[in-house]
This record gives structure tokens, sequence and C-alpha cells, in this order.
């Protein structure tokens, strides 16, 4: 189930009494706040005060399930507390055994909510900042492709490109281009000389390298725009070196909402996220 289906549930989530537990806790290493386990105190205290709140009410059944769903939240967290990242956003109750745990790269304010429904405030916010979207990474070989919301990786896709090519090498006998051909730029350079080249092997050959990577590029965007429209992505970003970057761009239905010149083909997702939604 992707994140859109889970919060989509979330939305139609209903218990007659209290019964749903919602926690959003800072946990980000950079914000003062959270530093040198700060966000342990957070935590306790936060679920300290609900649990003074329910006692006052004196509602036994509300006090037994959040007090059973207080001691799951917090070996949850305390068993991944060497794991944590920006935050971590929970939603429990045992109505319909619901149980959703995410721990996110998005900044997030710490807060603790007992209601009939989930307290959704603080995630459309991370939604609206870091909303469902498709990274596109494309270079010369291939395509990387990171399916992100909040901040949250759901999913990496690669599609290797194979330049078909050598066949073709091995009977022009051009076996030194292909070291010249190698990288991206030198490919692209040499593809420059549209509608013919120079005539040399070595830039025949670069120029039927550009050929088919374009081809490549123009087969894929359709089925980027078909990931977008099964995956609700609001959004397509495209981060590359400029010549592979701007020709999967070209060739997509629509203009993507970002275009970011920089070669984060072999970074970490979590750095390629901040890269585009945080500068």
């Amino acid at each position: 189930m992707t994140l859109y289906d889970e919060i989509q549930e979330l939305k139609n989530f209903h218990c007659e009494d209290r019964c749903v537990l919602s926690v959003y806790l800072n946990t980000n290493p950079a914000d003062l706040n959270a530093q040198s386990g700060a966000w342990r105190i957070h935590l306790k205290n936060g679920l300290k005060r609900l649990d003074e709140y329910l006692t006052a009410s004196q509602d036994e059944k509300e006090i037994k399930a959040y007090k059973e769903l207080r001691k799951k939240v917090e070996r949850e967290i305390m068993d991944h507390q060497n794991d944590l990242h920006k935050g971590v956003v929970i939603f429990a109750s045992p109505h319909q055994d619901l149980w959703f745990v995410h721990y996110v790269q998005v900044p997030v304010k710490t807060s603790f909510h007992w209601e009939t429904t989930p307290v959704l405030d603080e995630l459309r916010y991370m939604y609206k900042a870091y909303p469902y979207a498709g990274i596109v990474l494309p270079s010369m070989k291939g395509l990387r492709i990171i399916d992100t919301s909040m901040g949250i990786v759901n999913e990496e896709i690669f599609h290797e490109f194979d330049s078909g090519l050598d066949f073709w090498n091995e009977q022009q006998g051009v076996h030194s281009a292909t070291h010249t051909a190698g990288s991206s730029t030198g490919a692209f350079t040499a593809g420059s000389h549209v509608g013919g080249n120079s005539g040399s092997p070595a830039d025949d050959f670069n120029w039927r390298i550009k050929e088919n990577l374009e081809r490549f590029f123009k087969e894929k965007a359709s089925e980027i725009e078909r990931l977008k429209k099964d995956r609700h992505w609001d959004e397509i970003h495209v981060v590359g070196e400029a010549e592979p970057a701007k020709a999967f761009s070209k060739v997509l239905q629509k203009k993507p909402a970002s275009c970011l010149y920089k070669n984060l083909s072999n970074s970490a997702p979590g750095q390629i996220i901040h890269e585009v939604f945080e500068k």
C-alpha cells in the first residue's frame, strides 16, 4: 500500500469514542529542541500529559486503551532510536488495529492528540511542503526514479540504457571510440552535429548513441507519465547533468516542476530529496 492510500484511509478513519492516538515527534538532530536526546523528554512529557488528562476523566475504557497504545508507541520509537531521521509520525488505535508509523526526512512540529479521528493538520502541512512526486535522474546509464512523498522514499526504480551499438561497434572497428563515448558529456557534444557528423568513426558512434539515448528517453517518458497518474504524483522533478536533463525534460508531456542541472546519480535518496525540495 502506498503512502497516498494510507492517508486516504486515515482521512476516513473514525471511532465513536476517543480511541486514536496521534503523535508527531521532532527528532531532527540539527534542531536545538531535539538535540542530545531532548526528544525523549518531549515524548515522555507529551504522553504523560495525555495520561493525566484521561486519568482525570475517569473513563476506564479510554484509560485502558490509551495506556496500551502509549506503551506500544514508546517501545516502537525507542527500538528505532538509532535510526531516527528528522521526525516520527504515528497514528494508533485499538479500533480496526490502526497502526501507522513513518520516520520522515522533513521537519515535524511535536504534538500529541487523543481524539475520535487521526489529527492530520500537521500531516497536511508536511504534504504541502513535500508533495507526492517523482524525481527522475536521467544519464547515459539510463533512468533512476525516486517515488517520494513528505521526504519519504516510497520506492526506487531503475531503467538501464542499452545503446544497442555493440554489433555496430564491432563491424565498424571503432573500439577506441568506445572509451571516448563513455562520458555523457562526450556523447552529447559529439551528437551536436545534428543531421550528420564529421565522418570519423568516433563522431559517428557518438552521434548514434545520442540518437538511441533520445529514443530511449522518449519511450520511458510515457512510462513516467503513467507512473505519475497511477501513484498520484503532483509533480515530476528532473535532476542530472545539463544535456541529459534537458533532453529528458523535452520529451515529457508537461514541463517538469523543476529541472536541476547537477549530477546526483550516485547520491543517496535523502540527499537528492534535500537538493530538490530544500534548496
